[in-house]
């Protein structure tokens, strides 16, 4: 009774905060917050600058996280423990909050602190998760939010329609949620078990049961299909945090880099890291695969695991066929060094995380599992190809050292992307929606949508190294090809800022521009203008309170304009940067 009774008014409590929004809002201005904000020549400098409200499906999902009681467990509105903290995270700012009303109480530290989740994971990774947060991490004490989920009771045949395909039959349920008559197709894969996600895209769209590798053999599924809830929930979650801009292209995972090409390694490697092929150490990472990876990638290997139904967009790594797209080898099979990069630093967009906070051992351990146990061929049992043991990793290519950012080596880049048609899959603003990217199916039969390289968020790695290892390498198993052999070093070195540059000044989650000047992107896009920290943010022109606002007889906008290209800016006594 007595739980009860504190239950009902600490709901109370959080019904009067969200009540209290529009009033907070209305009585004074959100305090400014410091921000990430990749420039025009792709680098990555700390701006202030005022946050964004929530969006209404956002102010939908933040009633759903109280409603279901989120806050119990997870605090969004405080800064995580100092042991919970990545060593670069920023600490909460006032104005981060300045729009959820009163904060919502929790009791203590029972979940993650949610303040920085945005765009941590993918939606396809929080579907999964609120379906069965144990297939993702066993250790999790979270309960199933499967009831945000539409669930038809009874099961769904598979049927096969005038055309040959595989779709579901027509029922009640069914046509709820598709449109038997829409000329639109949508393919859909069950998990090994026969659970079927729907997301809202593939609603009101024909249905194909698409399993071009058998991933389920029976003749019915059951439904789990996204709500207005779930979808609203979701978008709640990846707000938090991302009106500090790309501040994760700053944390430590995303630098990542190898001994292998002279760099430094900068997050928990201090010397080549490998380990030898022994059964202990094999035994050892089949341990951590079973725990960590087994929910995705499958008990085989073969990207089949239970959560893969969730994960429509991105289909977890097939292991079996010897195919990875992160390498920094020439040969398509990577080094121990590549995998382990990937490890590290996740996939950026994708339902793989960053597994940084593993022990190092287990990182190392789990490669030798995946290398010699799954990435083997086995469809002709009597001659299974072991790819690591039969066509060994060869060795790295070379990476020179960048040059220097320039406007003019990013409009070089921009006439490259123009003649090599990059713009046929990626689109003319690389937004992923090119001519031909409809079509596309990677090695093994799925769709898969070229990158939406304006959103910023790099697969690999946001650095322009990154950038032009995969325009080198290509990425195997996908319609992305190497062009190394097609363009010179300055080339790809140029695709590779101008790659950088559709992200620039944008806001992260939605993509929108940012508020800023051209005089503030002239100031920024300085190369020898640095605002390395959030204590040394750049105060945008119009929102100095120091001096007037910019005109024509403005000494620091005269200055500016009058400096030589690349001649470092000082800004003096009237700096703009607090």
């Amino acid at each position: 009774m007595k739980t009860r009774f504190i239950g009902l008014v600490a709901g109370g409590f959080c019904s009067a905060a969200l009540a209290a929004e529009g009033i907070a809002q209305a009585v004074k201005s959100p305090d400014p917050v410091t921000a990430v904000v990749r420039t025009d020549l792709g680098q990555l400098k700390w701006v202030k600058t005022e946050p964004a409200d929530y969006t209404p499906l956002e102010k939908a999902g933040r009633h759903v996280f109280v409603r279901e009681g989120c806050w119990f467990c997870h605090s969004v509105n405080v800064s995580p423990l100092a042991e919970d903290k990545h060593p670069l995270e920023p600490p909460l700012e006032k104005g981060e909050t300045a729009f959820d009303g009163p904060p919502t109480p929790s009791q203590g530290q029972i979940g993650p602190n949610l303040s920085r989740e945005g765009l941590k994971y993918s939606n396809e990774w929080h579907y999964a998760h609120f379906w069965n947060p144990r297939s993702l991490n066993p250790d999790s004490y979270m309960k199933s939010f499967a009831h945000l989920f539409d669930r038809p009771a009874s099961p769904i045949k598979i049927m096969s329609d005038s055309s040959g395909n595989k779709t579901l039959e027509k029922t009640a349920d069914t046509e709820k949620l598709f449109d038997f008559s829409s000329k639109e197709q949508f393919k859909l894969t069950p998990n090994i078990n026969g659970l079927l996600f729907v997301p809202k895209l593939a609603q009101g769209k024909y249905p194909i049961i698409w399993t071009p590798n058998d991933e389920y053999t029976g003749d019915s599924v059951k439904i789990a299909a996204e709500t207005s809830d779930l979808e609203a929930l979701i978008a709640y979650l990846q707000k938090l945090g991302t009106n500090r801009g790309k501040w994760r292209d700053l944390d430590q995972p995303q630098v990542l880099e190898t001994v292998e090409r002279g760099f430094a390694p900068s997050y928990q490697v201090t010397a080549l890291p490998s380990l030898p092929r022994l059964p202990e150490w094999i035994a050892y990472g089949k341990a951590v695969y079973e725990k960590r990876c087994i929910g995705c990638h499958g008990i085989k290997g073969d990207g089949n695991g239970v959560a893969a139904t969730f994960l429509y967009k991105q289909r977890p790594r097939n292991f079996t066929q010897g195919e990875f797209k992160f390498r920094l080898t020439k040969e398509p099979l990577p080094s121990d060094q590549d995998l382990l990069r990937t490890l590290t630093r996740g996939v950026r967009g994708t339902a793989m995380p960053t597994w940084a906070e593993l022990p190092l051992t287990d990182r190392l351990a789990v490669i030798q599992y995946v290398k010699y146990e799954l990435a083997v061929d086995r469809s002709d049992p009597t001659a299974a190809h072991a790819w690591f043991v039969e066509e060994p990793p060869g060795p790295a290519m070379v990476i020179p050292p960048a040059p220097a950012p320039t406007q003019a080596l990013v409009t070089h880049g921009k006439e490259i992307w123009e003649n090599a048609k990059c713009w046929e899959c990626h689109g003319h603003a690389g937004q992923g929606n090119g001519e031909k990217a409809a079509g596309l199916k990677d090695d093994f039969g799925f769709p898969i949508r070229p990158a939406n390289l304006a959103a910023g968020q790099f697969k690999s790695g946001a650095r322009v190294e990154d950038i032009y290892r995969t325009i080198s390498t290509g990425l195997a198993g996908t319609p992305m090809p190497t062009f190394r052999d097609a363009f010179p070093d300055q080339d790809r070195w140029a695709i590779a800022y101008y790659v950088l540059s559709l992200s620039a000044y944008k806001d992260p989650l939605s993509g929108q521009p940012l508020p800023l000047s051209e005089t503030d992107r002239l100031l920024l896009d300085d190369p020898h203008f640095e605002t390395e920290s959030p204590e040394k943010a750049y105060m945008p022109l119009a929102k100095a309170t120091s001096r007037p606002p910019v005109d024509s007889n403005d000494k620091l906008a005269s200055d500016f304009a009058k400096r030589k290209p690349g001649m470092p800016y000082d800004i003096g006594s009237e700096s703009t940067v607090r």
